[in-house]
């Protein structure tokens, strides 16, 4: 094994979903419904969600260290989804989508980084991973910028 990659933790966003729509612009967040079966990316299941689900987009913050690398941009989530879990394996909101695959030192500081354009996804994480400097891999949308995913070093990879 080399890398995994896991959706967002949902517990935190499930209180979100119960909230009127004033509620959830007073904090930066709105409700939406796909328009498409593509386009809407949610961040604990690492799919696509499907045209006519509802979703929250919110503002999250990815990266938070403190360096000048903090991270943080709107995202997507679904509601009663579970947090995916890929193994040596990209998750389908990968797909299709150029990539700027970030690595980190356990620092927190930049160190290396990958465009992965549609079907390249996978080599590039390699390709980070052997440096060994690289702790973990924050996966970024190349176009729009948003957080993707993160990837971590699976138990016993070398590093």
């Amino acid at each position: 094994m080399t890398y995994t990659i896991t959706g967002l933790a949902p517990g935190q966003f499930t209180p979100l979903f119960d909230l009127a729509d004033e509620a959830l612009a007073a904090r930066g967040a709105r409700r939406v419904v796909a328009q498409a079966d593509r386009g809407f990316p949610c961040r604990i299941s690492l799919e696509d969600a499907r045209a006519g689900e509802e979703l929250i987009l919110l503002h999250h913050t990815s990266h938070d260290v403190p360096t000048p690398y903090r991270s943080s941009y709107a995202i997507y989530i679904r509601k009663d989804v579970a947090a995916a879990r890929y193994t040596d394996t990209v998750p389908p909101v990968f797909e299709g989508r150029p990539l700027g695959l970030r690595g980190f030192d356990a620092g927190g500081n930049l160190c290396d980084a990958r465009l992965a354009l549609p079907g390249e996804a996978d080599a590039r994480i390699r390709e980070l991973f052997a440096n060994p400097e690289v702790a973990y891999i924050d996966a970024h949308n190349a176009a729009h910028g948003c957080f993707a995913a993160r990837i971590e070093r699976s138990e016993g990879a070398p590093q």
